[in-house]
């Protein structure tokens, strides 16, 4: 069979579906994608991946959105794939409307959040909703990322076919690894027994960002790395700004992306992510499949994986004093940390485990072997 993915930018597009590309291409199917350009296409270029670029935008503009439209119409009829798999909010829309006047046999989706649940105006909100409502009605199999979001979609009567499939990762890759903490920690000059928390995500302002620089203050027992980037579509506030007022001076490390997020997990203490919206983040099941507590806020995505008292702590949305309580209680408590980083890791082997996510979500698709 020949499967076109789509996805809105390179990042996502090699962090969340190139691992189901692989795995369809394993078993014999002809796996093409496409996004918006970026420089991590290349790694799947030289994969053998066929990936086009294209001017799909992670906005509503409707100049953008009918330019983007065109583009995979036109890819669409060139290319005759027998399937069209979609994800991410505004490309999801596209791709699915695109397959569906080109007259594409299968439209399959996966949602990773819905728009008009990530905040903005009334308008957005009702846009994004009207948006999801009508692409349920082209859509032959839809899938979630999440239990809540496939919930949502029956109830609101945007898909009743809507089915959960998680999201995960390789627990042979991220797994706790003493030899890469000590490794690393030796190379940043950090000592062993200094507690470090770690963000790991997009540096922007939905993260909370702000919240947890605030909440750090109030936790001088620890320090605080942050791994990752503003991406080029990103919009709102300039977080690394926010961090270099932060306050917290040497407390406080920058590391950037890093491609071997797998080995700053194992030399950290404590994982946190106090985001005001998510849909099922692949940072909480890294950080979980690494042996990792995790301090999350409330909210869809978190509030389903971390078991509140056992795997971690889960806060109220933007509630600094709670959350500084909650990091201080896993930095003056190895024992503590160490009981429910194992229960996390035993949830996250569970539930997360790549290679059952995929072969179910293959399943899914008709794809099975």
């Amino acid at each position: 069979m020949k499967i076109l993915e789509i996805a809105n930018v390179d990042f996502a597009l090699v962090q969340f579906v190139a691992p189901l590309m692989r795995e369809m291409r394993a078993r014999g199917h002809e796996v093409q994608a496409a996004s918006a350009d970026g420089p991590m296409l290349a790694g799947l270029r030289a994969e053998g991946f066929v990936v086009y670029a294209l001017p799909l935008r992670r906005s509503l503009n409707p100049v953008s959105l009918w330019r983007g439209f065109w583009a995979l119409v036109w890819l669409i009829r060139r290319e005759r794939p027998d399937m069209v798999h979609a994800h991410f909010p505004v490309s999801a829309l596209l791709g699915r409307a695109a397959a569906w006047v080109c007259g594409v046999r299968c439209i399959a989706f996966t949602g990773h959040g819905f728009m008009f649940q990530q905040g903005g105006s009334v308008l957005t909100r009702a846009v994004g909703f009207a948006a999801e409502w009508v692409s349920g009605f082209w859509t032959d199999i839809y899938l979630t990322v999440s239990d809540e979001a496939a919930a949502d979609a029956r109830r609101l009567g945007i898909s009743s076919r809507a089915i959960p499939v998680g999201n995960g990762r390789d627990p042979a890759r991220f797994r706790p690894d003493p030899e890469a903490r000590t490794r690393l920690r030796a190379a940043m000059a950090v000592p062993e027994d200094r507690v470090v928390v770690v963000f790991t995500g997009r540096l922007v302002r939905v993260k909370g960002i702000p919240e947890l620089l605030a909440a750090m203050r109030e936790a001088p027992e620890a320090e605080l790395w942050i791994v990752g980037e503003r991406l080029e579509s990103d919009r709102g506030e300039d977080m690394e700004a926010a961090c270099a007022a932060s306050g917290l001076g040497g407390r406080l490390r920058m590391l950037g992306y890093r491609d071997d997020v797998e080995a700053v997990l194992a030399a950290a203490d404590i994982f946190a992510l106090p985001s005001f919206y998510e849909a099922l983040p692949m940072s909480v099941v890294e950080a979980m499949l690494c042996g990792l507590p995790v301090v999350a806020t409330r909210v869809r995505g978190p509030g389903e994986q971390v078991v509140d008292g056992e795997t971690g702590l889960l806060v109220a949305l933007g509630d600094v004093p709670a959350l500084a309580a909650a990091l201080r209680l896993l930095a003056g408590d190895a024992a503590l940390r160490a009981r429910m980083g194992q229960a996390g890791r035993a949830r996250g082997l569970a539930r997360y485990d790549e290679s059952a996510v995929l072969a179910r979500t293959l399943d899914l698709l008709g794809l099975g072997a």
